[in-house]
């Protein structure tokens, strides 16, 4: 082999290997790009489930504070009554 032809295969290697390194890269970059989307859709789906969840709490707790006021309402009622009583 002359000089010629070992200059020549030294850059077809440099040039495969840069070409198998670029492709390696380009396949890595594509991966965590889906993997990112596929951690949005995950964290979306939750968000949404989660915002679902705290609207059906904030009721449960609005209907648990009148209750509470009306328990109130009726011990004020009874405490009344048997102040009265307790009078005549």
């Amino acid at each position: 082999m002359g000089g010629n032809d070992r200059e020549w295969m030294t850059n077809r290697t440099t040039q495969m290997s840069f070409l198998i390194g670029v492709i390696l890269q380009t396949i890595a970059l594509v991966w965590y790009v889906s993997s990112l989307d596929n951690n949005v859709q995950n964290n979306t789906r939750d968000i949404v489930r989660h915002e679902l969840r705290i609207k059906n709490l904030e009721t449960l707790v609005q209907n648990q504070a009148l209750i509470s006021a009306r328990i109130d309402e009726n011990i004020k009622s009874i405490r009344n009554s048997v102040e009265k009583m307790a009078n005549d």
